[in-house]
């Protein structure tokens, strides 16, 4: 799944996972961009399992070209990876129940417990 857009442009998507019921979501509402870990078994209110910051618009460093954001399921289609113009910037592990992202904001959450700092070892089992 993948779209090209302009940072401060309201832009969302969204991959369903091989595994049911999971999904991910990229949205840029404007001002900052994030990625979510969804299930979609959940009520609506409770579907978000967790949320990374990917970046704060004012402080990419050339807001006026345009930027692809690419989304990837692992081979094993247990965990999704946020690439923008074709560098990752998080994963999600939905049987770990981790996030990573290069920002490591927030630096935890109810769901990733153990942070979501940065690994490469995120990458392993993603096709090149």
């Amino acid at each position: 799944m993948e779209r090209t857009f302009k940072m401060g442009n309201s832009t969302i998507l969204e991959a369903e996972g091989p595994l049911s019921p999971y999904k991910v979501v990229f949205e840029d509402e404007g001002e900052t961009g994030f990625f979510y870990a969804v299930d979609t078994s959940r009520p609506k209110d409770s579907q978000i399992l967790d949320a990374v910051s990917i970046y704060e618009a004012a402080h990419w460093p050339d807001r006026t070209k345009p930027v692809t954001v690419r989304i990837r399921w692992s081979r094993d289609g247990k965990r999704a990876a946020l690439f923008l113009n074709a560098e990752p910037q998080a994963v999600f592990d939905f049987v770990a129940k981790r996030g990573y992202a290069r920002s490591n904001f927030p630096a935890a959450s109810c769901w990733s417990a153990a942070g979501h700092a940065w690994s490469d070892s995120a990458m392993v089992g993603f096709d090149k």
